[in-house]
């Protein structure tokens, strides 16, 4: 199991937890009260700062009953959250539904999960090995 370490920059920070004992994800909180428009986006703030270890990135992902009930999603999901990384976590959501949507300071709008990860060798190469899909693209495989 890796330690992820969080420090609070704000008063209003919410030290995220797992809402089950088999859940993937935790949970983020804004740390301030904002309006997101209807069809607007916008950076919600969570207050907190993280460390864990090297090897690991945290994958910020949309909560399924936000999106469901009210439209709103995370623009860049999954967003990624570098272990280099010490600045404030700030989810960049979005409202595809009716009417503006009122975020309060507390209110969970998203969920993190922390995910091993590897980097690649990147190498330049003049070709590539064949496969039988070869360059199909785009639904090539069915519906």
């Amino acid at each position: 199991m890796a330690n992820l370490k969080i420090k609070t920059l704000t008063p209003n920070a919410v030290i995220p937890k797992y809402q089950s004992k088999e859940a993937a994800g935790f949970d983020l909180c804004a740390s301030e009260n904002l309006i997101l428009e209807k069809g607007k986006w916008g950076l919600i703030p969570t207050g907190l700062s993280f460390s864990f270890p090297k090897g690991y990135e945290i994958q910020v992902r949309p909560r399924s009953g936000l999106a469901l009930k009210y439209g709103i999603t995370i623009l860049n999901s999954p967003g990624t959250i570098d272990s280099d990384y010490r600045g404030e976590i700030k989810i960049i959501a979005i409202n595809f539904g009716d009417e503006d949507f009122k975020i309060n300071a507390g209110d969970r709008i998203a969920q993190a999960v922390l995910c091993k990860v590897k980097q690649a060798k990147i190498k330049a190469v003049q070709t590539l090995d064949k496969t039988k899909r070869g360059k199909k693209g785009f639904g090539s495989t069915g519906k």
